[in-house]
């Protein structure tokens, strides 16, 4: 028998040999040369895996001189693996054996034993693996800020799964949503993340090989704070002002204020004590207001990337006198490029981009020539969607991999974010996340890889095999509109535009809206049988209905503008009614419910469209 293994990621080299070792009967684990303290979480994985799946008690020693009873060897031993984090996985008729060269290798090794034990049961394919990573982090960045909170519960389910894929780092994007005590006005209605949280977390995070890393923005993007009265002084534009993206309200910290860098400072002074991790992400981007109003003249004199460095650069001596590396985002640099060569050696650029023709090429090149370390930052296409868009998502992931390996990017951190009120529920991230973790792990083993089946496997669980195509094609229903704004889908505008607003400039012919009204029904016809294999299989077959719900609506509000009609709008505003209820239920499920008002909000105006009409 020799039928193909679905891993994920896959491993870089798999070689499949005659025989089969059959896991029957009273073995041990053993856990040897030091690795039996910070695997044991990994190996009691295992351990469960292997007594479901094959019986036998299957219990764990760090003693591995007796061969009678052995099953399962693991050590590490870097002189035989030479790669950080690498392993090789020989299953043999006789016995199971992973070498290592490093704890975090072993991790892997034993990770990629449970997914083949998973899918091969008590009779396993005799084969011997070599494997080692493209980038030495692999990250995911999850928004916190715009809008959900998520709960603690969910927050440990996610990093679960994405440990068993191989990723190291992960990111909760912070704006007001973290609980500082000297500053108990920004948070009091956001269901933050408290510092007791974040310990468990961190902690967590660790037995798992994940350093989770502070992510706080410092500089632009803090309009939660800014719109206060107690901060709003400390605003480059009190009062807000015309932008690229419209009118602002205050938005971006002033940097010529001396009550900016001390702010920053209070927040890292609270912050960092709870991570472990000696990186800190400050963010810094999209200052889209500085030098429109308290900083105008100094930007006039000396140049806004050079008013917006020098602030970079207090913020950094902030960070390195707590003894952390700053990341920070590099977008307002690449605006300036002839000024990247005056940044420390030692901090990390973020280089992001989230369309699929994204210029990492040109970018890394940029990076790679200053001799700046940076990361490669994709992202899960999954916000500004409702359903995700999976075609540019899966673009603009390999796009990352491929240029980030080339110019020597140092790590990959795969963002998921929630902008205009984080509509897409959690699992529509789920495709991102996987697709990111293999082609960051192995890009030539996994560019091609079968995206769907990884996530019916090790995502969804489903038996049926239904829903990694469901949720693949569900995520392409964008594409069938026929128009593709930047960064979003039609679909989500529709719902976000006033009617008067869509009436006036129609997003999307009506012939785009009922063609994807008859897509959806097409993609979503096998979603009843689906046999989805976790404790929240309930909870995701609602969420994805709630999914296809709010496309379908979309689609009939967009017909609804170009043909305005008093009984659609009567229609209209009911089906919205019971959705608005629905979302409400599905939010608190794995979500605190601070901003749960904020987003509902928006689903409210298109509602009050109707009422009008």
């Amino acid at each position: 028998m020799n039928t193909p293994l679905t891993l994920l990621p896959q491993p870089r080299s798999i070689i499949r040999q005659d025989g089969m070792h059959s896991l029957l009967g009273d073995h041990r684990i053993v856990l040897e040369n030091g690795a039996a303290p910070q695997l044991l979480t990994a190996a009691q994985k295992l351990q469960s895996t292997l007594r479901r799946l094959a019986g036998g008690s299957w219990p764990l020693s760090a003693f591995g001189g007796l061969d009678e009873g052995l099953g399962v060897m693991v050590r590490i031993t870097p002189d035989s693996v030479a790669q950080a984090q690498g392993y090789e996985l020989m299953i043999t008729p006789e016995r199971i054996e992973i070498v290592a060269h490093d704890p975090a290798g072993a991790f892997y090794g034993i990770n990629t034993l449970v997914q083949i034990v998973e899918q091969s049961g008590a009779q396993l394919p005799c084969l011997q693996i070599a494997d080692w990573p493209d980038f030495a982090v692999r990250g995911v960045m999850l928004d916190v800020s715009r809008d959900k909170v998520p709960t603690q519960e969910t927050l440990f389910g996610l990093i679960d799964l994405l440990a068993s894929w191989k990723i190291n780092q992960i990111q909760l994007y912070t704006e007001h949503t973290f609980t500082y005590l000297k500053h108990p006005d920004v948070w009091a209605v956001a269901s933050p993340i408290t510092g007791e949280d974040i310990l468990k977390l961190d902690a967590y995070c660790r037995e798992r090989f994940i350093e989770l890393v502070p992510n706080q923005n410092t500089f632009g993007h803090m309009n939660r704070w800014l719109k206060l009265e107690g901060y709003n002084s400390l605003a480059e534009a009190p009062a807000g002002c015309e932008t690229r993206w419209g009118f602002m309200e205050p938005f971006t910290l002033c940097p010529s204020d001396p009550g900016s860098i001390a702010l920053v400072r209070d927040m890292l002074d609270e912050l960092l004590p709870h991570f472990t991790s000696r990186m800190v992400n400050v963010g810094c981007d999209e200052t889209v207001d500085l030098g429109q109003d308290r900083s105008q003249q100094a930007c006039a004199e000396r140049g806004v990337g050079r008013v917006y460095l020098d602030f970079l650069l207090q913020i950094y001596q902030e960070v390195t006198a707590r003894g952390r590396t700053m990341q920070f985002w590099g977008d307002i640099l690449m605006e300036h490029p002839e000024l990247v060569t005056e940044l420390p050696r030692d901090v990390i650029a973020l280089e992001w981009g989230y369309e699929a023709n994204h210029p990492f090429e040109q970018h890394g090149a940029q990076f790679a020539a200053s001799g700046i370390p940076f990361y490669v930052c994709p992202g899960t296409s999954s916000w500004n969607t409702i359903a995700g868009r999976t075609d540019n998502a899966l673009g603009n992931l390999r796009s990352a991999a491929e240029h980030g390996r080339r110019h020597g990017a140092i790590g990959y951190l795969n963002t998921d974010w929630g902008d205009r009120g984080h509509w897409q529920t959690l699992p529509i991230s789920y495709l991102g996340f996987a697709a990111g973790a293999a082609y960051s792990w192995a890009f030539a083993a996994n560019r091609d890889s079968n995206v769907p089946a990884a996530l019916n496997r090790f995502a969804f669980r489903d038996k049926a095999g239904v829903m990694g195509r469901l949720s693949y094609d569900l995520g392409n229903i964008y594409r069938a509109v026929g128009v593709e704004p930047h960064n979003s889908s039609a679909l989500f505008w529709t719902f976000q535009r006033s009617i008067d607003d869509l009436s006036a400039k129609a997003i999307a012919p009506p012939e785009g809206y009922q063609r994807a009204l008859e897509a959806i029904d097409e993609v979503t016809a096998a979603l009843p049988q689906a046999q989805i294999d976790r404790p929240d299989a309930a909870l995701i077959a609602r969420e994805f209905a709630q999914t296809v719900r709010l496309l379908q609506h979309a689609c009939r509000r967009g017909l609804y503008a170009h043909n305005p009609r008093p009984a659609l709008a009567h229609e209209l505003a009911a089906d919205l009614r019971e959705i608005i209820g629905e979302y409400r239920e599905i939010w608190l499920a794995r979500n605190r419910p601070g901003g749960l008002v904020d987003s509902v909000a928006r689903f409210e105006q298109a509602l009050a469209d109707y009422q009008v009409a």
